[in-house]
């Protein structure tokens, strides 16, 4: 105990001969909903722990000629004009603790379901440094889902940043919370990213992981819709670091950002609040770096770990050249995009295989289901050109070889459909389309 105090005073001793007890200090000119405009700062970077009179505290998020944008995290009071402001010369960082395994967490260390902080807290960077390409592996193995239509046609590998895009209520949490399901028993840990969700939502989520046994190796990092913008917009970058700090201990990550257009919102939101110059729909000019330097941390390391992210993206109208679809769809390496028109028929999981397209594809499946999956999306691709212009027509008037397309065509769209939460093995996938064979023969 005595060798403790003696290291303190030693400390404080220390930062009072360098000076690092005089803090920087500037006077709060503007106050904004959850940012403020500070003068006088003119000595601070970009992430920098802000103090405001004991008020509330946050980071540096923007930097003029002439002020300091502030982005606050906690509020405890009323902020004023005039309140002094203290930048604490040390980045702004956030809280973690191993015991969050299995649990619903926010960006400060706190248990979200039993209402409590976690002890055994460590502190993690909102952002760290890319990994240089030299510490990057090829993405070779891979990181199954149990879902038929994606496993065997368009594959996902462990590394790889596979997007998935589609309209509300199209299935595109499930295809998350199924991939999680599915990686039971294979020393994968999972996050699973709520941006902006409701309490229900993400309560209903980690019922349906804890009942199927997926909660002890998932990790829920929930920002709700009714928290600080400034807050929200840090959770997906505090998922990546912790993801980033299991990778560089050789462990294979699955990260589900549930979803980058809120983000995006959210983001343009802060911006613009913030008199950030507006671009193209009102976004900053820095939308794209904003997601590009987010995504980036998907790779498989050379030590062995990976980190897999699957970040969703909602679309409107099944419209996929919108903005920010179009800026994630560049980033990422594939995508499953989803069919509201498919999922209305029943088609379920509703993935439109004539727009989804995996850009590793076989590299990363083995020889038999990489042989079953190229026979299958040529015979299922060569049923939907056909199917919308005849599916309505009289069948007997048509050629025998049409009658035989659209027959096959009908039981392979049968075969890909699944029900939620009942992941199929490599072998099971490859029995359903024996017929493909046996019709060779």
């Amino acid at each position: 105990m005595d060798d403790m105090w003696t290291s303190n005073l030693n400390e404080t001793i220390d930062s009072i001969k360098n000076n690092d007890n005089v803090y920087n200090t500037g006077k709060v000119i503007k106050v904004n909903d959850y940012n403020i405009e500070v003068a006088g700062l003119n000595d601070v970077s970009f992430y920098e722990e802000v103090n405001v009179s004991d008020k509330a505290s946050g980071y540096v998020f923007g930097i003029y000629a002439d002020r300091v944008i502030v982005a606050l995290v906690k509020i405890n009071e009323e902020i004023q004009p005039g309140d002094m402001v203290y930048a604490l010369k040390k980045e702004f960082k956030c809280l973690f603790s191993l015991d969050s395994i299995g649990k619903v967490i926010d960006v400060f260390g706190n248990d979200l379901i039993a209402g409590k902080k976690f002890d055994n807290l460590v502190e993690l960077s909102v952002e760290n440094r890319p990994l240089p390409i030299m510490d990057r592996g090829i993405v070779k193995r891979e990181m199954l889902t149990g879902i038929t239509g994606i496993d065997l046609l368009y594959p996902i590998g462990k590394g790889q940043r596979q997007l998935i895009i589609g309209d509300k209520k199209t299935g595109k949490t499930q295809i998350c919370l199924d991939t999680i399901v599915n990686q039971k028993d294979k020393n994968v840990l999972c996050i699973y990213v709520a941006i902006g969700k409701t309490k229900k939502e993400v309560k209903d989520i980690y019922y349906e992981l804890t009942r199927r046994g997926a909660a002890s190796y998932t990790i829920v990092v929930a920002s709700f819709h009714d928290e600080l913008p400034t807050r929200t917009y840090l959770t997906p970058y505090v998922a990546l670091s912790i993801a980033e700090s299991f990778m560089l201990q050789s462990y294979d990550v699955l990260v589900c950002l549930d979803d980058l257009k809120r983000h995006a919102d959210i983001y343009r939101q802060i911006s613009l609040a913030s008199k950030k110059t507006p671009g193209r729909d009102a976004y900053p000019s820095d939308i794209f770096y904003t997601h590009s330097r987010l995504l980036e941390k998907g790779c498989q390391h050379k030590d062995g770990g990976s980190i897999t992210i699957l970040p969703l993206v909602e679309t409107k109208a099944g419209d996929i050249t919108d903005y920010i679809s179009t800026n994630i769809i560049s980033i990422c390496d594939g995508q499953i995009v989803l069919s509201a028109k498919n999922f209305a028929k029943g088609e379920k999981p509703a993935i439109d295989y004539g727009l989804s397209v995996s850009r590793l594809g076989g590299n990363v499946q083995d020889d038999i289901m990489k042989k079953v999956g190229s026979k299958v999306r040529i015979e299922l691709l060569s049923y939907l050109d056909v199917r919308q212009i005849y599916e309505l027509a009289n069948i007997d008037e048509m050629s025998e070889d049409l009658q035989r397309r659209l027959r096959e065509g009908k039981k392979i769209v049968e075969s890909l459909s699944q029900y939620k939460f009942s992941p199929l093995s490599k072998q099971e996938m490859i029995d359903k389309f024996k017929f493909l064979e046996e019709k060779e023969k």
